[in-house]
């Protein structure tokens, strides 16, 4: 055997193995657990939006603010190494499914397509999970403070201000994407919808609303981005705490932050089902 064709035998072993890995039942319970952290962390992120509109919560409205709520309740720092390492299952399930699904695509478009979707979902999850598990061994902090503080640093030359504008129309398009699918319903390709009319209905219900009160409040942040971007102010990227503030200055800015808090809400019990009901 050459050392080119044993070196490929042992990728081929090495990929064999992650597959058998990702596709056993104990991991891919594990993985599913992330959807329900995930899917508690946009419920908290709700429950303080909507607190906010009634002018009760000094809560940041933001995933430190959520994480500062599971950490703050009895048994809570317990729930958030749970949750991260849930969720790090889930990143590295999507990281496979990247892989895996790649190989499997047929076409360039719809690789890549397959490629941005599955990496973008590994990321986001990545974000949640490591700032989880800082939470979960105390040293959580305000993640809109570090997006300022991040901003900041960017701002000093031309450049960092186009980065800056450029990753606010990245999430801007994003937040559309996420009305879109909302609205289209294009999330139910994403599970098998079981047969039971009451289910069914309930992932639908809060499929399409919670889709579309996450887009608008990330339409929020990405417009931030942009304005702080173009008048060079990073006190404007505050993330999605500060969007959410803003819309509540905007005229009927109460019931815009109402709306959207319950969104996020519906959201969140969409993310539960999701754990139950996406095929791993």
């Amino acid at each position: 055997m050459t050392a080119k064709s044993s070196a490929q035998h042992g990728a081929e072993s090495v990929e064999n193995a992650a597959e058998d890995v990702t596709d056993h039942p104990a991991f891919e319970n594990a993985a599913r657990g992330g959807f329900v952290m995930s899917g508690l962390i946009h419920v908290l992120i709700g429950a303080i939006a909507l607190r906010m509109a009634l002018g009760g919560s000094s809560q940041n409205a933001d995933q430190s603010g959520a994480l500062q709520t599971v950490a703050s309740a009895p048994g809570g720092n317990i729930l958030l190494w749970i949750g991260g390492l849930a969720m790090s299952a889930l990143v590295i399930w999507h990281l496979a499914e990247t892989w895996f699904g790649a190989k499997w695509a047929q076409g360039a478009k719809d690789r890549a397509a397959h490629v941005i979707k599955t990496l973008g979902k590994a990321v986001v999850y990545g974000a949640l999970a490591v700032t989880a598990l800082r939470f979960a061994a105390g040293a959580g902090s305000d993640s809109g403070q570090q997006t300022s503080e991040l901003t900041a640093g960017l701002m000093g030359s031309a450049a960092g201000r186009i980065l800056v504008v450029v990753a606010g129309l990245v999430v801007l398009g994003i937040g559309c994407f996420h009305v879109y699918r909302g609205a289209s319903r294009s999330f139910e390709d994403d599970l098998r919808v079981p047969s039971g009319q009451k289910t069914a209905g309930a992932i639908v219900v809060t499929g399409v609303l919670g889709y579309i009160a996450k887009g608008i409040a990330l339409m929020g942040v990405g417009l931030l981005f942009g304005w702080a971007g173009l008048g060079a102010d990073p006190e404007k990227a505050t993330g999605l705490d500060g969007a959410l503030k803003t819309m509540a200055d905007l005229p009927a800015g109460s019931v815009i932050l109402a709306v959207i808090g319950a969104g996020l809400i519906l959201f969140g019990i969409y993310s539960v089902l999701r754990s139950r009901y996406a095929p791993m």
